[in-house]
């Protein structure tokens, strides 16, 4: 039987939200603080983003100097991170999990912060139909190809997106080479206001196919094109050895769902309150798990917040009620934290919308009460642009009522 070990404080995951929790941790003294990384080194996907834009607005960094900083200050303030090991499950009894590395250990903690992030879904799972031919990439796998393993990508590719992520693809293509032959999206708005301007700046010309979808890959051995159809029914082959599906992220939580950890609907990762906690005594979660996917210093900070709840539950705080569940009524499609719990008011909640709401205002509402009402900026309430609402309602909220609900109408 494998022995168990004893650490204070398990992190898993060495992305930045991962990595800015144990710093916070170390850093006060929470005791041994392990971070777990089933990578071959720490700083998750910043790590082979080699464009800029992380770090803050004053000091902007490349993916790559982002990753080594917080490395470096987790292993400043005295954390141990552990990469090539992966947490498989949970064993009975507490927070403690079962993992692989080396060899097989169970680790029991006193706190354990999941941070494992998220990932983008890739064809199959997005029913795209075809052979399997070569030349068919994430974004994720791209950058690892390009920034880590240095391989040969292709001659003409098409980009299926049209928000951060997809520039940032198309971005890396056009460094190596690559012709970026188009960027395809179904949003039919995605040709209107930053993106316009972003795609103009970046790709001088590059087609912004809007309404349209990849809805086949075409060639045998490598990618010889893709089929797209438009909106309006109209299909068209674009010739291209490569494609790569952006975005359309979700939450890496199979961890958190074996562990029998309540999971939002919206978001579907974890169900949290203001404070990371939780439905599980003992267990927090913080960073793209909650909310794929927002930017790297977003999951950092949460990370860090997050560390403070963690100081609290180590020094004796009582695990909270799971609270009022926080839902979003269409076109919103997630809001996090999604729980209310007495003490636990965040800074403020993030949310994402499908469709363009026909009128940019959020109501809040418990059991027929207008708890809150706020206009917020015009841009941001576009699909994949985060949303912000404040939490200062929250006082409002009646712990025995029914779900509060966040609409545009």
């Amino acid at each position: 039987m494998t022995a168990v070990r004893h650490v204070d404080v398990l992190v898993v995951g060495a992305g930045p939200a991962g990595l800015a929790a144990a710093a916070r941790l170390a850093a006060a003294g929470a005791g041994r603080v392990e971070v777990l990384e089933r990578e071959p080194e720490p700083g998750g996907v910043p790590r082979h983003s080699a464009h800029g834009g992380f770090g803050t607005l004053t000091r902007p960094l490349t993916g790559p100097r982002y990753a080594r900083l917080l490395t470096e200050a987790a292993e400043r303030a005295g954390a141990t991170l552990r990469t090539g090991v992966t947490a498989l499950d949970w064993a009975p009894g507490g927070p403690v999990l079962t993992t692989v590395g080396p060899g097989p250990e169970t680790v029991r903690a006193g706190a354990v912060v999941l941070a494992t992030g998220a990932r983008e879904r890739p064809r199959a799972a997005r029913l795209v139909p075809g052979t399997r031919p070569a030349g068919v990439f994430t974004t994720g796998e791209l950058q690892r190809a390009v920034h880590l393993f240095g391989q040969h990508i292709g001659t003409r590719a098409v980009v299926v997106g049209a928000e951060d992520v997809s520039y940032a693809a198309a971005g890396t293509l056009r460094a190596v080479g690559t012709e970026v032959v188009a960027l395809v999206t179904e949003d039919p708005r995605a040709h209107t206001g930053r993106a316009r301007a972003q795609a103009a700046r970046l790709y001088h010309g590059t087609p912004l196919l809007t309404s349209a979808t990849v809805t086949e890959l075409l060639g045998h051995g490598r990618l010889s094109g893709v089929r797209v159809r438009h909106r309006d029914g109209r299909t068209a082959v674009l010739p291209c050895d490569t494609v790569v599906f952006t975005g359309d992220c979700v939450p890496d939580h199979e961890l958190a769902r074996r562990g029998g950890l309540v999971l939002d609907p919206g978001t579907r990762g974890p169900a949290t309150d203001g404070a990371w906690h939780t439905s599980r005594p003992g267990v927090f979660a913080a960073g793209d798990l909650l909310h794929a996917v927002e930017p790297a210093r977003t999951a950092a900070l949460e990370g860090a917040r997050a560390a403070r709840a963690v100081l609290d539950h180590l020094a004796g705080a009582p695990w909270p009620d799971p609270g009022v569940p926080v839902l979003v009524s269409a076109p919103l499609r997630w809001i996090t934290p999604n729980r209310v719990t007495p003490g636990a008011r965040p800074d403020r909640h993030l949310l994402r919308t499908g469709t363009p709401p026909p009128r940019p205002v959020l109501y809040v509402h418990q059991d027929g009460r207008l708890l809150h009402r706020t206009r917020p900026v015009p841009r941001a309430a576009l699909p994949h642009r985060a949303l912000t609402l404040t939490a200062r309602w929250h006082d409002r909220v009646d712990p025995g009522g029914g779900p509060v609900r966040v609409s545009t109408g």
